[in-house]
């Protein structure tokens, strides 16, 4: 059973180094300007033998309005009360600062225990700080350097009792006859199991074909409801909403399942034109949003419906089409919609006209902040990428590969017609299609077009990209 630390500070002290140390990988942005987390985010992290849940959380601010630093406070606060055991992080080189003060008085009087952490410890400059800590009132502090890796041996030593007190009431739930039912089932069990998750890495999902884990990224412009919309799939306010531009900086997953479907939600930053793009910190999460783009297997554009499909979306449908991923739209805000007929009509037209290569693209008007649609638009995810999953077996192809070539033969190459030998599928993810032809040279893009449109209503693959791959010389599966 891995341990819960939430990480907890005031902000730049070194919250998001931290994470990124623990869990072995750089998933938080890490910046010198402060505030850069505003959501808390989670993964699997390791400390020695310790298996951990490692939660990275905003900036500690003393506001309690409903300002932007208010509600990145809220969102600590929940992040805290779900953790087996808080580090509040402090700065050594920059001693303990008042708000350390009000935040380590306020975290002692709640019940998750506490770790006093010093980071930033190298150099003598630390060594006065180190001597401040004793103000909090939480004891001596764990020195560490996060960027450079120091002292997590003594963090260890610190965590590993609270691993070990969590083992040891886990045994004791599972010894209480009182917590089984008469039909025999583990009552305490069941009831971890209907609670909602937590944290947003589980690992216990199921992963085989039948279960696999759908990575699903919901993309878009800058405040068109990608936030709202991941709040309302998953039941709670899990992510920071609101009328700022640029709320979203770090890409924020939350696992959860859907009609018994475990799937990965990645919250991304708005994007934006990069001629629009100034800010260094808009860049590293525009960067992040790319990265999940490139990983994930189904993509949500999300897009205002009084701005349908603008340039900028339909750069981001394309670099997602390039990257291969199966792709939803997702037209959000439409009971705001008075025509929606002619919105509808401005849609499709859209779609045909820019985006011909994923013809049956599908599309769903939802309204996240009403909650409206959200079951049709989960059905077109598990549709689309069962779709994007699809193989066809090799004798079919060809049937339809000797047919579609008779009622549309190649056009002549150097006044030689192009015999089209052999095609089969060479992977899924999107469905590949490797075809053998006789001469040494690549067929038109026009009759690949030709073959993508057969292949696509023949087969059922509507709305995925389909790849052709051609090849030179004879069938390589025949003897002749």
């Amino acid at each position: 059973m891995p341990l819960t630390v939430a990480i907890v500070g005031r902000p730049n002290v070194g919250k998001s180094t931290l994470f990124n140390r623990l869990a072995g990988k750089r998933l938080a942005l890490v910046d010198d300007t402060p505030g850069v987390t505003r959501d808390w985010r989670s993964a699997p992290g390791h400390l020695g033998d310790l298996d951990l849940i490692v939660v990275d959380t905003a900036g500690l601010e003393d506001v309690t309005d409903d300002s932007l630093e208010a509600r990145m406070r809220r969102q600590t606060e929940r992040a805290i009360d779900r953790a087996d055991v808080v580090l509040l992080v402090v700065d050594a080189r920059a001693g303990i600062t008042p708000l350390d003060q009000h935040f380590a008085a306020w975290i002692r009087k709640g019940k998750t225990p506490v770790v006093l952490v010093a980071n930033k410890v190298e150099g003598r400059v630390a060594a006065q700080g180190l001597l401040e800590v004793y103000e909090l009132g939480l004891g001596a502090a764990v020195a560490i350097s996060a960027e450079h890796g120091e002292g997590l041996g003594d963090l260890f030593d610190a965590l590993a009792p609270f691993q070990a007190r969590a083992e040891k009431a886990e045994m004791a739930v599972e010894d209480d006859p009182e917590d089984a039912d008469p039909s025999g089932h583990d009552r305490a069990a069941a009831d971890e199991d209907d609670a909602a998750v937590p944290f947003g890495d589980r690992t216990d999902l199921p992963q085989d074909d039948a279960g696999r884990l759908i990575q699903l990224a919901i993309v878009g412009r800058p405040n068109v409801g990608k936030s709202t919309l991941l709040n309302a799939l998953v039941g709670e306010e899990r992510v920071l909403t609101g009328p700022e531009a640029g709320m979203t900086r770090d890409a924020i997953s939350v696992e959860w399942e859907y009609r018994g479907r475990p799937i990965r939600l990645v919250d991304t930053a708005g994007l934006r034109r990069r001629a629009r793009i100034d800010d260094k910190l808009e860049k590293l999460a525009v960067s992040d949003a790319l990265r999940v783009i490139r990983m994930a297997q189904v993509v949500v554009l999300v897009m205002d419906a009084e701005a349908i499909l603008d340039k900028q979306d339909l750069t981001i449908a394309r670099l997602v089409i390039d990257e291969g991923r199966a792709l939803v739209i997702a037209v959000n805000k439409w009971d705001a919609v008075t025509d929606r007929a002619a919105a509808l009509g401005h849609l499709r037209d859209r779609l045909e006209t820019s985006l011909p290569q994923v013809r049956g693209l599908p599309t769903v008007t939802i309204s996240a902040l009403k909650q409206q649609k959200l079951d049709d638009l989960l059905d077109a995810v598990l549709s689309i990428y069962d779709t994007w999953n699809r193989r066809v077996p090799t004798a079919q192809l060809n049937r339809w590969l000797a047919d579609a070539a008779a009622s549309h033969p190649p056009p002549l190459i150097e006044g030689r017609r192009v015999r089209l030998r052999y095609m089969t599928q060479v992977k899924a993810r999107p469905p590949t299609f490797a075809i053998w032809i006789n001469k040494p040279v690549a067929l038109p893009e026009s009759y690949l077009r030709y073959l993508t449109h057969g292949l696509r209503d023949n087969f059922g693959l509507e709305g995925t990209p389909i790849r052709i791959l051609p090849r030179k010389g004879k069938n390589p599966y025949s003897d002749d």
